[in-house]
């Protein structure tokens, strides 16, 4: 088990992206950041497909994550607001992947059942346990943020690799763990 690990915890949105931080260490979580990236005033789905991988990619290049966890869309209601959420998951995916740096996602379910013990909690439940377990201070003004954190923390709680989630590294590491899905 690695002792010293910065994890990014992302949840992707295309009004309002959560992200949050965390430095494992000698078996203490520590809290680095969190936050939120408002989206809303920019004018275009394109335009905040850029602000999305720009702030990925500061957040990657200041923090310097060995690990990037990522919340997975949720089928919903619309279809269209669905594919402008994997859009703007996939854009942070491709900011982390650019750089090297592995990828792993949980389900919103995984994510609440991991910090609350209940995969149904709110975001306020979720929100308040993260308080407890990080001593946080201040809550932020977006709950977005501390959806970011419980991604990291999720993460953090799966030992990693065991959780029976797939990451990869870029595509080299998926042909190489895949050699049946290649053409060669």
């Amino acid at each position: 088990m690695i002792k010293d690990k910065i994890i990014l915890g992302i949840d992707p949105g295309t009004t309002i992206m959560g992200y949050g931080i965390i430095h494992l260490k000698n078996n203490k979580t520590e809290l680095l950041a969190m936050g939120s990236i408002e989206l809303n005033k920019l004018e275009t789905h394109f335009l905040k497909l850029q602000k999305i991988f720009e702030r990925t990619s500061y957040l990657i290049n200041e923090y310097k994550p060995d690990e990037v966890a990522i919340e997975a869309p949720f089928l919903g209601k619309n279809a269209q607001s669905m594919l402008k959420l994997g859009r703007a998951q996939g854009i942070s995916i491709a900011a982390a992947l650019s750089q090297n740096i592995p990828v792993f996602e949980y389900s919103p379910r995984k994510i609440k059942q991991s910090i609350t013990g209940s995969g149904t909690a709110s975001k306020e439940q979720v929100a308040a346990m993260l308080v407890s377990l990080l001593k946080i201070k201040n809550l932020p003004k977006h709950l977005d943020a501390t959806d970011g954190l419980a991604v990291a923390m999720c993460h953090s709680f799966q030992n990693n690799t065991t959780s029976g989630e797939k990451s990869y590294t870029g595509w080299k590491a998926f042909i190489a763990q895949n050699p049946k899905r290649s053409k060669s």
